[in-house]
């Protein structure tokens, strides 16, 4: 099945190329395709999200005023789940079914002919930043070192968006996340092929546009709704307290 799906997306890439005559463009192109179908799932993984967000402090309240009752307060707790629409499970159902798609697109990037290149830019797609360097020639490294270097910049812009709304240490170790994850990203991109580079480049492009156009209107929209839906559900309490029984003495 994972043989047909890698032999599947590589078909796919060498028909894009055939079309548009260059193989780092196919690899965009292919790259640009499933985010694009992968975008509507995205969406609703962070409405999902900033709909749990909003429902924390209400879930915090179910959970302090139905202390004594864990069947009644299983109960409340699915009904706020059901009047807003949310599946707890949805925010890690994107990732799942991202990663096959992502492990392929890894895969097939990496078996690009040797003789692949990007408009002559980076002269060949199956070579890494440590082959070029290896060879000697550091001019014609130039391009694949840009290429990695951009890696993690693009990795890191996406969460310095993030921290738009923290403060404090919050936003502190946020920030200090994003630039380890940045690098490790460059310490990744430094021996991989060209090829991989380039796809990951591109989905992280897509990311960060993605996150200033779509995310970030989608979070504002949902957060104000989901706020002002929680606002209009009081919990109310008629739990029955079971009096504690005395303990029995032993006799003596």
């Amino acid at each position: 099945m994972w043989d047909w799906f890698i032999n599947f997306m590589t078909a796919v890439l060498a028909g894009i190329q055939s079309f548009c005559g260059d193989w780092g463009l196919a690899v965009i192109i292919l790259t640009v395709i499933i985010r694009l179908l992968l975008t509507p799932l995205m969406s609703r993984q962070t409405a999902s999200t900033v709909r749990m967000q909003a429902m924390q402090p209400k879930l915090q309240e179910i959970q302090d005023k139905y202390a004594d009752d864990p069947e009644r307060m299983q109960t409340e707790m699915q009904k706020i789940y059901a009047d807003m629409k949310v599946n707890p499970l949805m925010g890690c159902l994107p990732i799942v079914l991202q990663m096959p798609i992502f492990f392929a697109l890894f895969t097939v990037a990496k078996n690009v002919p040797s003789d692949a290149s990007f408009y002559g830019i980076i002269p060949s797609l199956s070579s890494s930043v440590a082959d070029v360097l290896a060879s000697g020639d550091f001019v014609e490294a130039i391009p694949y070192i840009v290429a990695v270097v951009l890696f993690g910049v693009l990795t890191f812009i996406p969460m310095v968006m993030n921290t738009a709304n923290q403060q404090g240490d919050a936003k502190t170790q946020s920030m200090t996340m994003g630039a380890v994850m940045a690098v490790m990203m460059v310490w990744f991109g430094w021996s991989v092929p060209a090829a991989v580079t380039l796809y990951y480049n591109a989905s992280a492009l897509w990311g960060v546009l993605q996150t200033k156009f779509i995310t970030q209107r989608v979070t504002e929209k949902v957060k104000a709704e989901a706020e002002e839906a929680m606002k209009n559900k009081p919990v109310e309490v008629d739990v029955v307290r079971k009096d504690k029984k005395p303990r029995p003495h032993k006799k003596g």
